[in-house]
């Protein structure tokens, strides 16, 4: 393979050995890109496989074809934060579908959450069941850290239990919160990642930065909610949600400003979409590169994969045009690369 890499902008050639990238030639090697743009495969770090309702069960059917339609978008690594099942292990086995980092079932607290949706646990069992969640799955687990506007959010003190644990065995923390407690308490709390983020005090952002606390907006579900909300019945909960969506676009920006790593998840369906949360990123006004970034590089960074380099895994997605400039591209991958393997 040659072409430009993203974001380095340097003309590159590699060979492929295995699963793995060589800056050295392999014999007999057959050239599979000439020319284009090369990036790191796509990051989906929030998306549910294996659900359309949550009146449906969990299906291991419906979870290859989702991840199926995530690689062929191009979208060859996914975080499942939550889903209604442990992900089987089969899936890390099958060389057809992206590379997903688990994050166990949603932890939900009651009144915190769609009844028998995720493991519902009381508070005094969270601590527990957090560690249990992260030893099950890729090292992360993901708390419900609040529910609806006009109920509390989890206790400030629950939540940094449950950090505190899960931080001990070398694990990480994802926190779902769209209150201004819920995504205070994450906050102050030390989790890993904060989801959503409605209601974000602009206040907390430097400390978001300091400790390292990753922002996954999800501006795309939440964008495409807008206009319903706003045809809705007035009432305190329609207020408060368009409050939320009305700060979301500059707590973003805000964030990014300050160093706090900025990434792209839709936690919506059909899967695969992951360019409209790029694209949301730059309406926000972060710049294309690093909106890219946020679903490529970047985004495998944070996660603890590599770029596109000597001895980096052999996930590439490659495009005609400059996908930094042409918004569009995204959406038609030349050559996608998963695990060493040409997949389209």
């Amino acid at each position: 393979m040659r072409g430009i890499v993203l974001p380095e902008r340097e003309e590159r050639s590699f060979w492929i050995d295995g699963d793995r990238l060589r800056t050295e030639p392999v014999p007999g090697a057959e050239l599979v890109v000439d020319g284009g743009w090369l990036l790191p495969g796509l990051v989906d770090v929030h998306t549910h496989p294996g659900t359309e309702s949550r009146e449906g069960p969990f299906s291991e059917q419906l979870l290859r074809r989702h991840l199926t339609d995530h690689r062929d978008a191009g979208v060859l690594l996914v975080r499942t934060p939550g889903t209604a099942s442990r992900i089987p292990d089969w899936v890390d086995q099958d060389p057809e579908l992206p590379r997903v980092r688990s994050a166990g079932r949603w932890l939900a607290t009651p009144g915190r959450f769609f009844p028998g949706f995720g493991r519902d646990v009381t508070e005094a069992d969270l601590v527990q069941a957090a560690v249990e969640e992260v030893k099950a799955s890729s090292g992360w687990c993901k708390v419900i850290g609040d529910w609806k506007h006009d109920q509390p959010a989890l206790p400030l003190e629950t939540l940094t239990a449950v950090v505190q644990a899960v931080h001990a065995i070398g694990g990480r923390v994802a926190a779902h919160c769209q209150t201004s407690e819920g995504s205070r308490n994450a906050v102050l709390a030390g989790v890993d990642s904060l989801e959503h983020g409605m209601h974000l005090d602009p206040e907390l952002i430097d400390r978001m930065a300091a400790q390292g606390t990753a922002f996954v907006p999800t501006l795309s579900v939440l964008g495409a909610g807008a206009d319903r909300r706003r045809a809705s019945a007035p009432g305190p909960g329609r207020d408060w949600w368009l409050a939320g969506w009305e700060g979301m676009l500059p707590n973003v920006r805000a964030a990014h400003e300050a160093g706090v790593t900025v990434l792209a998840g839709t936690d919506s369906l059909p899967c695969g979409t992951v360019g409209s949360e790029v694209d949301w990123l730059v309406r926000a006004g972060l710049s294309a590169e690093a909106a890219l970034g946020a679903a490529s590089w970047s985004a495998r960074s944070w996660l603890g994969l590599p770029g596109l380099v000597d001895g980096g895994l052999a996930d590439l997605v490659a495009y005609d045009t400059d996908p930094t400039l042409d918004a569009a591209a995204l959406g038609h991958p030349s050559r996608i690369i998963l695990r060493g393997r040409v997949v389209a």
